[in-house]
């Protein structure tokens, strides 16, 4: 029989694989769900059915998000919307849904990249250590939950916490781009690296993004809207060295909003 530090090992080198819940009496593997869900269905075997190229059943998906995030009017229908919404595999994995958090009214919009296991399992973005510390550079600047409003590009936690595919960026980006517009904040905040280069349309890494101010435009706002990147929580918690220039990027965000 293992001992108990082998067996803590493997506990360990399991939950870094992303293997860190049971949710069922017998194993499932996501990663071929994940796969099923994103491999379109053959057609029927008749001499008209053709071929669907990849590419195009793409731009459909994106186009659907556009024209669904679109006819939203509020926070609420969007949110609706977006759990509806089909054209994503990662929701056939996820446990939950993970729309926002704090307030839709606040002057600071933070924008992170997707949810992560703690997230998955209460439904809540920033929740996990990240975003306890998230929390702690908010109070660090006199704010909380209640004066800033939280939310990712994806809404369903990557299996095993792996990068976004393009494709699934693609088909969210439309809902978050509708969800900043509806939020109207005064001042966005991607966070992280991928957040950073999709909303501000940049292909510098975020570590040349923060520190530096850009106008979010889009075409269904009435005018740009002042953003900075800062550094992932995760990546702090990784890297505490660069906790150093966090601090300069939010005092920098404190300013900004006291200026008005």
């Amino acid at each position: 029989m293992p001992s108990d530090d082998a067996l803590r090992y493997l506990l360990d080198w399991y939950a870094g694989a992303g293997a860190d819940e049971a949710i069922g009496d017998a194993p499932r593997n996501r990663y071929a769900d994940s796969e099923r869900a994103r491999t379109p269905a053959a057609p029927a075997a008749t001499d008209r059915a053709p071929a669907v190229p990849a590419l195009l059943a793409r731009s459909a998906v994106e186009q659907s998000a556009r024209d669904i995030a679109g006819a939203a009017r509020t926070i609420e229908e969007l949110r609706e919307a977006f759990a509806a919404f089909d054209g994503c595999a990662l929701k056939q994995t996820a446990t939950n849904f993970v729309f926002a958090d704090g307030n839709p009214a606040a002057e600071l919009m933070f924008v992170g990249e997707a949810p992560g296991a703690e997230e998955d399992r209460q439904g809540k973005p920033f929740v996990g250590p990240a975003g306890r510390l998230l929390d702690r550079m908010l109070a660090a600047i006199g704010l909380d939950r209640n004066r800033a409003y939280i939310t990712n590009i994806l809404v369903w936690r990557p299996p095993g916490n792996r990068n976004p595919t393009d494709a699934e960026i693609a088909a969210c980006l439309p809902f978050i781009e509708r969800h900043i517009a509806l939020a109207a904040p005064s001042i966005l905040v991607p966070v992280g690296g991928t957040a950073a280069k999709t909303l501000l349309q940049r292909k510098e890494g975020v570590m040349k993004l923060r520190g530096r101010w850009f106008d979010y435009e889009r075409p269904d706002l009435p005018h740009p809207i002042p953003a900075c990147a800062i550094l992932h929580p995760a990546y702090l918690l990784r890297t505490p060295a660069h906790k150093r220039e966090t601090w300069r990027d939010l005092i920098a965000l404190k300013r900004r909003l006291a200026d008005g």
